[in-house]
C-alpha cells in the first residue's frame, strides 16, 4: 500500500535521523564565536563546513560571501517551475561565547545527548534551526518525487548575528539582486512551548541614544555655588522623569506617529495563550508588572513601543559624600519600535523633546546609534498561512500566534528586499539561548525538519507572489 505524503516525509526523516544528527554534532563542535577575535578562523571554518553540506544536500549554487567581518553563506536551488515563488531562508552560523567554567555541565563545544536533548552552544541558536532545512528539503523531494524544490529556494546564513550584525545591511543592499525573494523565512526564533506551537508574526525595532549634559567646566563646591548655577545631574533626573506620563505612556510628542494598533482579533489571539504572569515575573526576576495603561503584559512587550532608561549617571559615586555640583551627567535611552514607526522620525522627535527638557546654562549632546526597523506580517498573509499549515501538519495541533519583543536583522531583509518576513522556529524558552547548557529538544528539532518538508509545496500551491 502506498504511503501518504505525510507518512513518506516521516519515514524519510526517520531513515536519515542518525546521519543528520552526526552532521549537526560535527558542525556544533566548531566554536564559531564571532565576538572573539581568536575564533575568527573558526567562524570561517564554520561557513566552509556549511557550504560543503549545502552542496551535498543538492543546492546548485553555494557561495561564501565575505564581509569586512565574518563570512556569510549563500545558497540557491531553483525550482523546475519557472513561475514558482522565490523563498529566502535566513539564519546565522555564529554563536555566543561559551566556556565550561560559565556553569556548563559538559564542554559547550563537545555536544552530548541527554534524555532526548542535544546540549551544545548553538544547538538551538542557531545551527540546529538552520540545519533542519537541509533534511527538510531532502524529505520534501523524497516524498514528492521531485528533483528540485517546489519553490525557488535560497539561503542566507549570516556569520555576525551574535555580534550585532554590523555588516549585514550593507551585505543585503549590495547583493539585493541575488537575494530577491517573494517571502523571507527566518529560522532564528522560537515557540511558546513544546505543547503550544506558535508562529511569530512580528518583531519590534530598536533605536538607542546617549544624552550627555554639561554644566560647569569642572566639579564645583555645592556650598559656594549650589542653588546659583544649573546642575547637570538634576537636569538628567528631570529629563528622565519627563519621559513618561502618569499612565506610563511615552510623553515625547510625535513618538506614537504611525503606530499600527492591535486589532481586536490579535488581542483575542494573545489572550488565548497560556500565559502565567507570576511565572513570567519569576523569570524576569521582578516583583510586579508595569507599563502602558490599557494593555496586557503580552501586548506591552510584543505590540507596543517603549522608552527605557538603560543607564543614568553623573557626579560622585564613591563611598561617603562629596559635596559638589558635577560638571556633567549622562542618560542612556533605548526605544523599542513597532510596525508603522519610522526610526528617523523617532530620532527627530527625541532630539526635539530632549532639547526642550534641557534648562538654560546646560549644554547637551545627543548621539544615536544605528537603528533597527520593526517588521510585521498580517495574520491573513498567504505566505504566513502556508507556514501555519505546514507547522500544524508537523505538530498535529493548531498553531497559535505570537510576536517578538526583541529586535533583529530580519527587518533589514524586509525593508531592502520588500518581502514579507515569516518566522519558523522550534526552540522553546528552556533551551537557554546565550546561557550555560544551551540545548535543543530533539523531538522538536525533527518537527522543524518536518515543517520545512511540508512548507515548500504549500507555498507553491497557495501563493504566487501575493502582496
Amino acid at each position: 500500500m502506498s504511503q501518504t505524503p505525510d507518512s513518506a516525509v516521516r519515514t524519510y526523516i526517520e531513515q536519515q535521523r542518525t546521519a543528520f544528527l552526526d552532521d549537526l554534532v560535527e558542525w556544533l563542535r566548531i566554536p564559531s564565536v564571532s565576538a572573539q577575535p581568536e575564533h575568527a578562523s573558526d567562524v570561517r571554518r564554520s561557513a566552509e563546513w556549511l557550504a560543503g553540506k549545502l552542496r551535498e544536500t543538492g543546492f546548485t549554487t553555494v557561495e561564501i560571501w565575505q564581509t569586512p567581518g565574518a563570512p556569510a553563506v549563500f545558497a540557491e536551488w531553483r525550482s523546475d517551475d519557472p513561475d514558482a515563488p522565490t523563498v529566502l531562508v535566513y539564519g546565522h552560523h555564529d554563536v555566543q561565547p561559551a566556556a565550561r567554567e560559565d556553569g556548563w555541565d559538559s564542554e559547550p563545544f563537545e555536544p552530548v545527548v541527554r534524555e532526548g536533548r542535544l546540549y551544545a552552544r548553538g544547538a538551538a541558536d542557531d545551527k540546529g534551526q538552520v540545519f533542519f532545512h537541509t533534511l527538510g528539503v531532502r524529505a520534501h523531494l523524497a516524498a514528492t518525487g521531485r528533483t528540485a524544490p517546489a519553490v525557488h529556494l535560497k539561503l542566507l546564513i549570516e556569520g555576525e548575528e551574535e555580534s550585532g550584525s554590523p555588516h549585514f545591511r550593507a551585505l543585503v543592499e549590495s547583493r539585493a539582486d541575488r537575494l530577491a525573494a517573494d517571502a523571507v523565512i527566518v529560522s532564528d526564533t522560537g515557540m511558546w512551548s513544546a505543547d503550544t506551537p506558535t508562529v511569530c508574526t512580528g518583531m519590534r525595532g530598536l533605536a538607542e541614544c546617549e544624552i550627555r549634559l554639561y554644566g560647569p567646566d569642572q566639579d564645583i563646591h555645592s556650598g559656594s555655588f549650589g542653588g546659583a548655577v544649573p546642575n547637570p545631574a538634576t537636569a538628567a533626573a528631570r529629563l528622565v522623569a519627563a519621559l513618561h506620563d502618569e499612565h506610563a505612556r511615552v510623553a515625547i510628542p510625535g513618538f506614537y506617529d504611525g503606530v499600527v494598533e492591535l486589532t481586536d482579533r490579535e488581542r483575542e489571539l494573545f489572550a488565548e495563550l497560556p500565559f502565567d504572569e507570576e511565572q513570567w515575573l519569576r523569570t524576569a526576576k521582578s516583583y510586579a508588572t508595569h507599563g502602558e495603561a490599557g494593555y496586557t503584559t503580552l501586548e506591552r512587550i510584543w505590540a507596543r513601543p517603549t522608552a527605557e532608561v538603560n543607564g543614568i549617571g553623573g557626579g560622585y559615586q564613591g563611598p561617603g559624600s562629596k559635596t559638589i555640583i558635577p560638571a556633567g551627567a549622562v542618560v542612556k535611552l533605548s526605544f523599542r519600535l513597532v510596525a508603522g514607526q519610522d526610526p528617523d522620525h523617532v530620532e527627530k522627535a527625541v532630539r526635539a523633546w530632549a532639547a526642550e527638557q534641557v534648562p538654560a546654562g546646560i549644554r547637551s549632546e545627543i548621539t544615536f546609534g544605528a537603528a533597527t526597523r520593526p517588521c510585521l506580517t498580517p495574520l491573513d498573509h498567504p505566505a504566513l498561512q502556508s507556514v501555519v499549515r505546514a507547522m500544524s501538519r508537523a505538530f498535529g495541533t493548531p498553531v497559535r500566534f505570537t510576536r517578538e519583543g526583541g529586535s533583529g536583522p530580519a527587518a533589514d531583509l524586509q525593508e531592502v528586499l520588500g518581502a514579507p518576513v515569516l518566522f519558523l522556529g522550534i526552540s522553546i524558552p528552556s533551551d537557554g539561548w546565550h546561557a550555560p547548557n544551551e540545548k535543543v529538544e530533539l523531538d522538536l528539532l525533527f518537527k522543524g525538519v518536518e515543517t520545512s518538508a511540508y512548507l515548500w509545496d504549500d507555498l507553491a500551491e497557495h501563493w504566487r507572489g501575493a502582496p
